[in-house]
């Protein structure tokens, strides 16, 4: 669930930053301020997802190899967790480059 909330704050994200587009010179100092909050946000939200793939597959090799503490339902689970936060990592990626091809065909 963190990692929707993480989309959801990046989606959020990226709304104050397309409100900033349209700000006055004199908010270009808050826009400045956001941009660094914005690269912290989503740098967090890749390392999650990559934690949660590098579990999956540790956990994968661990059972394909006879480990009797790792159980297969916990196998699933970890790399349908991994599978779904990487989807969504990709929508937001998707996004991103939307919102940034719809900024760059706009007019000053």
């Amino acid at each position: 669930m963190s990692t929707i909330s993480n989309v959801d704050q990046v989606l959020a994200e990226m709304r104050r930053l397309a409100a900033a587009a349209q700000a006055s010179p004199a908010e270009v100092g808050a826009t400045q301020q956001l941009q660094g909050d914005f690269a912290s946000l989503l740098k967090q939200s890749v390392d999650e997802v990559n934690s949660m793939q590098q579990t999956a597959g540790k956990l994968s090799a661990a059972f394909s190899a006879g480990d009797p503490n790792v159980d297969v339902a916990e196998v699933m689970v970890a790399l349908q967790k991994a599978g779904v936060a990487f989807q969504a990592m990709t929508e937001v990626r998707n996004r991103l480059v939307s919102a940034y091809k719809e900024i760059m065909g706009m007019q000053v």
